[in-house]
């Protein structure tokens, strides 16, 4: 079942940008592309766990600003080599609003 939560409006994440939601389940990083997509992932890299929302956007994926992995906004898979990981959420945009489906992040800390 989804829980879907009014995060942000759109406009508050710049394009090819990224903004951080603290939650008690951990922080989730939004991300816009340049075609106006969110996506939400945990803001980790699975390499060394540098926050993604620093990186650069670009396409439907983002560069971790500490050891450049590249990483899938759509999957969270990090490129190449099968690297690891990251969790994703599901996310969408409604009249310019940004929501978050939180039922995953409370079944993640239910864990």
């Amino acid at each position: 079942m989804s829980t879907w939560m009014d995060i942000a409006a759109l406009d508050d994440i710049p394009p090819r940008g990224a903004r951080v939601i603290k939650t008690r389940m951990g922080c989730v990083a939004l991300f816009r592309t340049h075609d106006d997509q969110i996506f939400a992932l945990d803001d980790a890299c699975p390499h060394k766990k540098g926050p993604l929302s620093d990186g650069i956007v670009h396409g439907h994926a983002v560069t971790c600003p500490l050891h450049n992995w590249v990483i899938d906004l759509e999957t969270g898979q990090a490129q190449g080599n099968e690297r690891g990981q990251v969790n994703t959420y599901r996310a969408r945009v409604e009249q310019g609003r940004v929501l978050l489906d939180i039922s995953r992040l409370a079944a993640r800390s239910a864990a």
